[in-house]
């Protein structure tokens, strides 16, 4: 099987259980604001828009850390987690780009138990 196909399949299987756990409609953004919630680990804050915005890079930050192209180097004195870039992001095209996101999603749960829980 294809890599590609492979990553489908899996990815499909995350959003199927996702939905069910949560009773949602998830898609990419509504799992990456979920991970970025996660990691900011404040859960009862009211977020602007801005703020929403800010959590999706969290998660990004967080996501493709592992890739060596961000760093985590703290929080700030209201709890925000902060990264660096270590390395320059490669130029890909836009299903590359969802590709390495949803890998790295399905990396980010598989470490925390979620995509093993029926």
């Amino acid at each position: 099987m294809k890599r590609n196909e492979e990553l489908n399949i899996r990815w499909a299987e995350l959003v199927k259980k996702l939905n069910l756990r949560f009773d949602q409609d998830f898609e990419l953004d509504g799992i990456l604001f979920m991970i970025g919630l996660q990691e900011l680990n404040q859960f009862e804050r009211k977020l602007n828009k801005d703020q929403k915005m800010d959590v999706m890079h969290i998660a990004v930050c967080t996501l493709l850390a592992p890739y060596g192209y961000y760093k985590f180097i703290g929080r700030d004195e209201e709890g925000w987690p902060h990264f660096e870039a270590t390395d320059t992001l490669p130029h890909l095209k836009p299903m590359q780009q969802h590709s390495l996101i949803k890998e790295a999603i399905l990396e980010y749960l598989q470490e925390f138990g979620t995509e093993k829980q029926e």
